[in-house]
């Protein structure tokens, strides 16, 4: 690799690292090529992306960057997992880590906010963002159908008040 590419590439991870709501630093060593393709399919369904790079280049690219901190995880056989949505590479990183021994979680970062392994599995249970939006979007529509409800209901309790007048007058 010249230098060229090594900037080019330290300049990806540079924007990568800027634009990712979590960055989450795994071990891989001992992990087949399908292995890696089932981890990367499953990242780019949940929206994110997986990359491995040469740790010396990505530590060049996390200076100055909110997430400087994973740098120390940076050793070995590394690879790095990332997404705008500051939960789903850790909910697919967490849960890939569980159903095989080889990919190892080391920590990560949200934000400036730097995570041990058991801060990823924190993050990795906090529910998404579109799950947060249809949990308060339910809440701000409970009170509404709850007054609908009430309106509703004398009018079918006099509706049923009055056919059952009726049918004592009938019998």
């Amino acid at each position: 690799m010249d230098r060229a590419q090594k900037e080019q590439v330290v300049d990806e991870l540079g924007q990568i690292f800027d634009a990712s709501g979590v960055v989450v630093v795994a071990r891989y060593e001992g992990m087949t090529v399908a292995e890696m393709q089932d981890l990367r399919a499953q990242m780019r369904e949940a929206g994110g992306s997986v990359r491995v790079a040469k740790n010396r280049l990505a530590k060049i690219a996390l200076d100055g960057k909110p997430c400087a901190s994973i740098a120390d995880y940076l050793t070995g056989m590394t690879v790095l997992a990332f997404s705008d949505d500051p939960v789903a590479a850790a909910k697919v990183a967490d849960k890939y880590a569980k159903g095989n021994d080889k990919f190892v979680i080391l920590g990560g970062a949200m934000g400036d906010t730097a995570l041990d392994p058991a801060g990823v599995k924190a993050v990795a249970q906090m529910p998404s963002r579109e799950e947060l939006i249809a949990s308060i979007v339910a809440c701000i529509g409970a009170p509404a159908s709850n007054i609908a409800g009430a309106i509703g209901a004398p009018a079918s309790n006099i509706a049923g008040i009055l056919s059952t007048l009726e049918e004592r007058e009938a019998a």
